[in-house]
Order: C-alpha cells, then sequence, then structure tokens
C-alpha cells in the first residue's frame, strides 16, 4: 500500500491504542487461568499471532470485539504436534517458546518475514546445554524439552523478551526458579511490565538487582484484566505536537509500567533544546526520536545497537530515509547523530521497509513536507487504524487501501 500525504497539521482529541507489551503478557497470562476476560486487546497482527498460537497450544480462545475471553491452556498437555504460527512477531516467538519447552513433546515454530533472523541464541544455549531438541532451519524452528525449576543466566544486552519469556514459564514449573541478567541490563522497563502483569494475575515476582525469583508452585488466577493504552503509538500521536499540531491523547495512565512513557520528557527536552538520548532502555523509540530531532536542529542518540535487529535495521532505515529529506545520518556501533537540516520534500517515493515504527516516523516527516510511502500497510503490526486516526486529526492524505 501507498499513502501519499500533504503538508497539513493535526488537532483534536484521540484515544491512545492499546498497549501490544502489555496485551501479550497478558493474553498469555489469562491463557494459563481457568478463565480469563481481558478488556481493550486491540487487534493488531501481533495480538492476533498471540492468541493465534495460544489457541493451538491449546488454549480456548473467544473474541469478542476488542475482549478476549481466555483460559484453560495446560503446558504440559499439549495437542498432537502443535505448530504456532508467529507472523511477524518477535514478542509472540520469544514469549511462548520456553512455554514450548514444558510438555517434552515437539513443537512447530513458524515465523515470516525477519523474525527468524533475529537473535535466539539465548534460547538455543538453553536447549543445548539441557540436550532439548532445538532445529531451526529457514523460517520454521522445532523444539522439545522439558524445563523445571533452577537458576537461569540470561545475558541482559541482546533482548528483555528472553527474560519475559522464562518468566513466563517459570511461573508453572513445580520448584522455585531464579533467572539471572549478566552484562548490561537493557529495555529493563520491558520485564517491569512482565512483572507487573504476573503479580495482578497472582505470581508476584521477587526481585533483588539483577535477579528474578519465581516462587514455587504458582498458579495464576484472574477473572478480568484490561488492557492500558500504549505508549509507544501514542508517541506518534503526541509527536505532532512538535510539529505545529494540537493533539490531545489520551487513554494513558501515569501509573503504567510501560518504560515508553519517558518519550514525554524526552519530547520536552528536545523542545527545550537537548541534544542527546539515550534509547538503551526504550529502543522502540528510536525511529519517532530521529524524525523528530530532523525536525528540532538535530540530536546525538546511545543506546542504538539493539534497533538494528529490530523488523528492519532502523539505524539504517532511517538514514537511507532521512537522506530523501536532505538530512544527514551518522551511524556508530551503538550511537545515531542527526544532523540540523532544513527539510525538503522528498524528490522520490519513501520505503517503509516493512517496519511498522518507521512507516510512522515517516508519516510525521512527510505532513511537514508532503510525499508518498510505499509499503504503509506495515502499520498494521501493531496499529492498524493509524492512518484512519490521524486523517480524522486533519492531516491531510490518500492512499489505495483506505
Amino acid at each position: 500500500m501507498r499513502v501519499t500525504i500533504f503538508p497539513s497539521k493535526a488537532t483534536g482529541i484521540v484515544s491512545a491504542p492499546p498497549s501490544k507489551s502489555i496485551a501479550h503478557r497478558a493474553l498469555i497470562c489469562g491463557a494459563l487461568t481457568e478463565r480469563c476476560t481481558i478488556h481493550n486487546c486491540g487487534q493488531s497482527q501481533d495480538i492476533q499471532a498471540t492468541l493465534r498460537c495460544l489457541e493451538a497450544l491449546g488454549a480456548s480462545v473467544e473474541m469478542q470485539g476488542d475482549t478476549v475471553i481466555i483460559g484453560g491452556l495446560d503446558p504440559y498437555k499439549l495437542p498432537e504436534h502443535p505448530q504456532l504460527d508467529c507472523g511477524e512477531s518477535g514478542s509472540t516467538l520469544r514469549f511462548l517458546l520456553p512455554l514450548c519447552l514444558l510438555s517434552d513433546q515437539e513443537v512447530t515454530l513458524i515465523g515470516h518475514g525477519r523474525l527468524m533472523e533475529r537473535p535466539l541464541g539465548v534460547y538455543e544455549s538453553l536447549c543445548r546445554e539441557r540436550g532439548f531438541t532445538f532445529e531451526q532451519v529457514g523460517n520454521t524452528l522445532k523444539v522439545c524439552g522439558q524445563l523445571d525449576g533452577g537458576v537461569y543466566t540470561v545475558d541482559g544486552n541482546v533482548s528483555s523478551q528472553f527474560i519475559t519469556g522464562l518468566l513466563l514459564a517459570l511461573t508453572q514449573v513445580h520448584g522455585k526458579s531464579r533467572v539471572e541478567v549478566v552484562n548490561q541490563f537493557e529495555s529493563a522497563s520491558y520485564v517491569d511490565i512482565t512483572t507487573d502483569v504476573l503479580s495482578a494475575f497472582g505470581c508476584p515476582i521477587e526481585r533483588a538487582d539483577n535477579a528474578f525469583i519465581v516462587p514455587k508452585g504458582a498458579k495464576l488466577t484472574l477473572e478480568e484484566y484490561t488492557i492500558d493504552g500504549d505508549c509507544s503509538n501514542a508517541a506518534f500521536l503526541d509527536a505532532y505536537n512538535l510539529l505545529s499540531g494540537s493533539v490531545k491523547v489520551t487513554n494513558l495512565s501515569p501509573e503504567t509500567p510501560q518504560g515508553d512513557w519517558v518519550y514525554k520528557q524526552m519530547y520536552r527536552d528536545l523542545s527545550l533544546g537537548k541534544r542527546e538520548f539515550d534509547l538503551s532502555d526504550c529502543p522502540d523509540l528510536g525511529p519517532v526520536m530521529f524524525a523528530l530531532s530532523a525536525v528540532c536542529g538535530g540530536a546525538r542518540f546511545t543506546g542504538t545497537a539493539r534497533l538494528r535487529i529490530k523488523e528492519s535495521d532502523r539505524c539504517a532505515a532511517m538514514a537511507e530515509e532521512l537522506a530523501k529529506f536532505g538530512v544527514k545520518t551518522e551511524i556508530g556501533d551503538n550511537s545515531v547523530t542527526i544532523f540540523p537540516a532544513k527539510l525538503s520534500k522528498p524528490s522520490e517515493v519513501l520505503y517503509g521497509h516493512n517496519d511498522h515504527r518507521i512507516v510512522m516516523a515517516l508519516s510525521l516527516l512527510c505532513s511537514v513536507t508532503g510525499g508518498s510511502i510505499e509499503g504503509a500497510q506495515a502499520v498494521a503490526k501493531s496499529y492498524p487504524d493509524y492512518f484512519r486516526v490521524i486523517r480524522s486529526l486533519g492531516i491531510e492524505l490518500i492512499t489505495d487501501d483506505i
């Protein structure tokens, strides 16, 4: 899908979409209860992938709009030879893989796009050390084994999703477990989301520095749960306020465990002239901050290495597309510098790199200069209604699909 956006300003009140980060975790916890009703789940492609996989593992799933009634998953008694289509969702793959290692039954996980190119070494090493099956061929991964209680060591500078996956699975084992994070602990706020959701489902996780203790014999139970608004996607809506717009974003709680809530402080700092930002604990804010800094006089970002292993290489992708606006970017091993420039309308079509956050970041700049984005359908991964929403706020656009 190609979207063409014309210079225009966003004005109005809009509700933040449901938090994808919280929804993944809540749906998995809900599946492990007897029955739980989860409200405000949204219908992004990633959430559909998690629901599809939970159902394939044996959970009962009933959809009622944005509400999901779910439960009944026994990870020790799976259907015969389950196949899990994870789509392009890294959260789905990494959160569910350890659950697949409880039944001692072979499970096949299938990925699309770049999903199976993204790091899985933490789980591969865990399986190799314990004699479990871990066989990846192309976009298909077969695993088989049976985790038990004990001490698990995870490298903290690859992805916090491995820590979350282990914590979710270890609530189901019969012995007490401890997950120890070594090296620099990046994106720790995402693990805070996990422990917050587990606590709501009756399984408080004790934290001692960079170690997490999972209690023995935890039973997840909760009748109802409501998903918060998504700070990561709200950041794109709020960004229009730095582009001469006037947008009020509702459905965001200051009490949310989402680390990307920090975007509000980052926007204030950027508007006040701050030019140094650390993204190590909020990598999903990279594309939107790169785009805004291009408008606001440039900036230097550290903690960017992990942006290269997302749906796209977000450092390279943004550098390539910013160049079409006349913006120079310098990429280091763990840094990105956006140099001051006067934005010009791209003379060629922009490319979304099959990455929802790249597309949304480029749409911000197009609202200033005008421009067309090819591959704009990628927003469906996390925010299917994005273009409808920004058009309702006054952003002038045309597509071949709305």
